[in-house]
């Protein structure tokens, strides 16, 4: 069960978007993700970001080995490309992002925004918990990866 509501601080130091999702353990792939992505530093930045986040039950979804295979040398840039579909510059919060009917990503694709019955679609991938507040931005929870 995911917890919608998390705090940013911790002994009066905010958390950036990179701690927060290490410090959940649902999210241990997609940590480990992002540090073969070499993306630590980014999602570390300034920002402000918002990163539609998988869980690891998400990433389950795919076939399997994928998530093996993606997180190999090789195939950083393909790794890369994937992460970055699921970041959004600037601070979305929910009641923003339910405005929307697009967003573009930082990979440069756009993804779709559906709301319907009660709740929200980012492409095929289901909004299970939002606005967890980072120092440097927000994160989403998505049920599914998306793929650009």
């Amino acid at each position: 069960m995911l917890v919608a509501t998390a705090s940013a601080e911790h002994h009066g130091k905010k958390k950036d978007i990179v701690d927060v999702a290490a410090a959940n353990s649902d999210f241990t792939t997609l940590v480990a993700a992002v540090k073969a992505a070499g993306l630590v530093d980014a999602l570390k930045g300034d920002g402000p970001l918002t990163v539609f986040a998988p869980t690891n039950a998400a990433f389950a979804k795919l076939p399997a080995g994928t998530v093996e295979s993606l997180l190999k040398p090789e195939n950083k840039d393909k790794l890369v490309s994937i992460l970055t579909y699921h970041v959004v510059a600037g601070k979305v919060m929910a009641a923003d992002v339910v405005k929307l009917s697009s967003a573009t990503t930082l990979q440069g694709s756009d993804v779709k925004v559906t709301v319907a019955d009660g709740g929200v679609k980012i492409n095929d991938a289901n909004v299970t918990a939002t606005d967890i507040k980072a120092s440097n931005g927000v994160i989403h929870v998505i049920d599914t990866v998306i793929l650009p």
